[in-house]
C-alpha cells in the first residue's frame, strides 16, 4: 500500500516544476489555471523569480501547492491516479494541495484559499512579535514542557511534531528564545530559531484561523477519492464538513506529522510517495516509519522512474 504525501512551507526554490510544465502539457496547464484564478503570473516567480519573493508565505503556500499539483497532472498522464493511493496526506499548506489531488477541492479555489491563507497569517502577527523554533533531540512530551516552562504569561507551542527527534516550537518571540536554553539544558542536541515570517500553528494566528473559517463557508468541498490524513486529528477524513472544520482548526493547532505517519504505517502503508518540490518530508517519514520506502517525484525523471 502506498501514501501521496504533499510538502509544506520550506521546500520551495527557483524553478520547481519548471521541467514538468516543460515536459508535460497538463503540468503546464495546472499553472496556467494558478495564474489565472490568482489573476497574475506566478509561474513567472516560481520558474524564474527571486527566492526573496517566492519566500514570502502569500506566494509559497500556492506555489507549492501548483507545483505538487502539476507533479500529479504529470503522474495522471503516465497512467498513475490519486486512487493508486491509500492515503493522501500533507504537512500544513501540504493538506490543501492533498484535498485537491484527491478532487475534494477544486484547484482554483484551492489557490485562492492558499494566497488568503498566506496573507492572514502573515498579518495576524505584527512581524517581529512572533518566532518559531526548532528543538531537535527531544521527544513530543518534553518539547511541551520546554514550551509550558518558557511561556510565562505569553504563548509558546508545540506547533509541528515532525519526526520521534524534531519538534518545532511557535509564539512570542521573546518565550520561543527562552525555550532554546531551556531546551539545551533538557537534552536538546540543537535548539534554533527558524528564517520565518509569523509564528504558524499556535494561539496567536487566531485571527487566520477565522478568515480562513469565513473563506472556506463560501467554498465548494466534496468527499475525496481517497482518505485524507487530517494535521490536526492524524487520522483519515472523508466528509467534507468535518473536512472545513479541521481546516480552521488547522491554523492555530500543531501539525501532528509524526502520528500522521505511525497511523499511515498502522493501516498497512509501506510506501509513501512525496510530490511535488523537495524530500524534507521523506527524511522524517525514513525516521517515523522505519523501514518504509520512500519517493520524491517533482520532475520528469521521478515521474518516468515511478512508472517504472
Amino acid at each position: 500500500m502506498k501514501a501521496f504525501v504533499f510538502p509544506g512551507q520550506g521546500s520551495q526554490a527557483i524553478g520547481m516544476g519548471r521541467a514538468l510544465a516543460e515536459a508535460y502539457p497538463a503540468a503546464r496547464e495546472v499553472f496556467d489555471e494558478v495564474d489565472h484564478a490568482l489573476g497574475e503570473k506566478l509561474s513567472t516567480l516560481i520558474f524564474e523569480g527571486e527566492i526573496e519573493e517566492l519566500t514570502l508565505t502569500r506566494n509559497a503556500q500556492p506555489a507549492l501547492m501548483a507545483t505538487s499539483i502539476a507533479a500529479m497532472a504529470a503522474l495522471k498522464a503516465e497512467g498513475i491516479s490519486v486512487t493508486d493511493a491509500t492515503y493522501v496526506a500533507g504537512h500544513s499548506l501540504g493538506e490543501y494541495s492533498a484535498l485537491c489531488a484527491a478532487g475534494a477541492l477544486r484547484l482554483d479555489d484551492t489557490a485562492r484559499l492558499l494566497r488568503l491563507r498566506g496573507e492572514a497569517m502573515q498579518q495576524a502577527v505584527p512581524v517581529g512579535e512572533g518566532a518559531m523554533a526548532a528543538l531537535l533531540g527531544l521527544d513530543l512530551a518534553t518539547a511541551r514542557a520546554v514550551a509550558e516552562e518558557a511561556a510565562e504569561g505569553q504563548v509558546c507551542q508545540a506547533a509541528n511534531d515532525n519526526d520521534p527527534s524534531q519538534v518545532v516550537i511557535s509564539g512570542h518571540k521573546a518565550a520561543v528564545e527562552r525555550a532554546l536554553d531551556i531546551a539545551k539544558a533538557k537534552g536538546a542536541k540543537r535548539a534554533l530559531l527558524l528564517p520565518v515570517s509569523a509564528p504558524f500553528h499556535c494561539e496567536l494566528m487566531a485571527p487566520a484561523a477565522r478568515a480562513m473559517a469565513e473563506a472556506l463557508d463560501g467554498v465548494e468541498i466534496r468527499e475525496p477519492a481517497v482518505p485524507v490524513v487530517a494535521n490536526v486529528r492524524a487520522s483519515g477524513v472523508c466528509d467534507p464538513v468535518t473536512i472545513r472544520s479541521l481546516l480552521v482548526e488547522q491554523v492555530t493547532g500543531a501539525v501532528r506529522w509524526r502520528e500522521s505517519v505511525e497511523y499511515m504505517a498502522g493501516q498497512g502503508v509501506t510506501e509513501f510517495w512525496e510530490i511535488g518540490a523537495g524530500k524534507a518530508l521523506s527524511g522524517m517519514i525514513r525516521r517515523i516509519a522505519k523501514g518504509s520506502e520512500t519517493r520524491a517525484v517533482g520532475t520528469p525523471e521521478d515521474v518516468a522512474a515511478a512508472k517504472g
